[in-house]
């Protein structure tokens, strides 16, 4: 006989229902963990609308896509201008056998050698056209080829060529610049705990995180929002699937403003008038239908653009009972911050009621151990000896 724990495979019919049910996957997210929006756009007919704004739509586009536009756009603007330079040497007569030759042997004829002059010089073919249009675009200038006085059409093309080609110059290059330099890349180093907790803290219940910014350069009138996002019916029989209800947060220096210098805890404490209000530990569990999506914007110090960060909690990822653990201390005359620590909790005293239970009930908070105070870490400081015995 062979242990159950020993049999890798089993049959679908020897699963109960039961632990069927039991395997249902968690509810979707509405923001993921690193901040990205899990919305799927579907049946958009006025597609035109993208095109209106063309400098965005290039801007949104993946780096395959781009790099893909950048190189087409300058090869068939090459391959334009060049076929209409081919055009105003066959019109002009510069392409014919019997032209060229008259003009290669015209030294008896009256005249002299400057008998015939072409629109272009040197242009025999389309390939020659070619390669004439990408000197003119990129002002690369060998010398072999150059316009004549002769056309004014090939003037006109000309200045036409330089103008387009600065413009799409202007525009892609700008456009690499915006993908390289766009806020979400420095979100990259705003991080958030992948737990939040919820904890008494001056008594009362509080849903608590911990953000922090893994770089030096600040971020600038830095401001933390926080939403419920939750499926509701109203009194009429309305029912909205993703409904987003705005929480008041509340972080060490008043308001919606952080000083992100050092990692921060910012709460949220549980009263009368949070949608948290009825959460006990029951009701934190993956099939519950919430989720609290947090929003951290800012302007970045050294380039000026402003810049937002995202994470959401669901239910099964919020932590009862427990506190994040102390990671800044003084050493050495400065600040150092222990970013190993950053999501590590700790378990603490904390009533399994709800907060409005715990509002109407004070009694509870009477039978609740005292927490064990935090111990403040000291500064290491490093004893030199006044006299050296030798």
């Amino acid at each position: 006989i062979i242990p159950e724990e020993y049999v890798l495979t089993r049959l679908a019919e020897d699963v109960p229902d039961h632990a069927r049910y039991r395997a249902r996957e968690r509810r979707a997210r509405f923001v993921g963990k690193n901040g990205a929006c899990n919305v799927a756009h579907k049946n958009i007919r006025e597609q035109g609308r993208f095109l209106q704004d063309v400098f965005t739509t290039l801007v949104d586009l993946k780096w395959p896509h781009t790099l893909l536009i950048f190189t087409m756009s300058f090869l068939c603007s090459w391959l334009l201008f060049g076929m209409i330079w081919w055009l105003i040497a066959f019109a002009h007569g510069d392409l014919d056998h019997s032209t060229r030759l008259q003009r290669d042997l015209g030294e008896g004829a009256a005249g002299g050698p400057d008998t015939f002059v072409p629109c272009v010089t040197s242009i025999h073919s389309f390939t020659s056209a070619f390669l004439f249009s990408i000197e003119v675009q990129v002002t690369i200038g060998f010398g072999g080829r150059m316009v004549t006085e002769e056309c004014p059409a090939a003037i006109l093309v000309l200045i036409v060529q330089n103008i387009v080609g600065l413009v799409i110059n202007a525009i892609m290059l700008g456009c690499i610049f915006m993908k390289t330099s766009q806020a979400h890349r420095r979100a990259e180093t705003l991080i958030f705990s992948k737990h939040a907790v919820i904890a008494l803290r001056e008594g009362k219940l509080c849903f608590m995180l911990r953000v922090g910014d893994l770089r030096k350069s600040m971020i600038i009138s830095a401001t933390i929002r926080m939403q419920v996002v939750k499926k509701t019916a109203s009194l009429e029989g309305e029912v909205v699937p993703l409904n987003q209800i705005d929480i008041q947060m509340e972080n060490p220096v008043g308001g919606n403003s952080i000083f992100l210098v050092s990692p921060l805890i910012i709460y949220h404490v549980i009263d009368k008038n949070s949608p948290l209000y009825d959460i006990s530990p029951l009701n934190l569990h993956h099939h519950e239908d919430l989720e609290i999506i947090v929003i951290l914007e800012g302007v970045v110090e050294t380039t000026g653009i402003t810049t937002q960060a995202r994470t959401s909690y669901l239910a099964d990822e919020i932590l009862w009972g427990q506190r994040f653990v102390p990671i800044v201390a003084e050493e050495d005359g400065r600040y150092s911050v222990d970013y190993s620590k950053f999501g590590n909790t700790v378990k603490v005293p904390t009533p399994s009621c709800t907060a409005r239970q715990l509002e109407e009930d004070k009694s509870i908070m009477d039978t609740m151990p005292l927490s064990p105070k935090g111990t403040i870490r000291k500064r290491s400081v490093k004893l030199k000896p006044k006299f050296t015995i030798s």
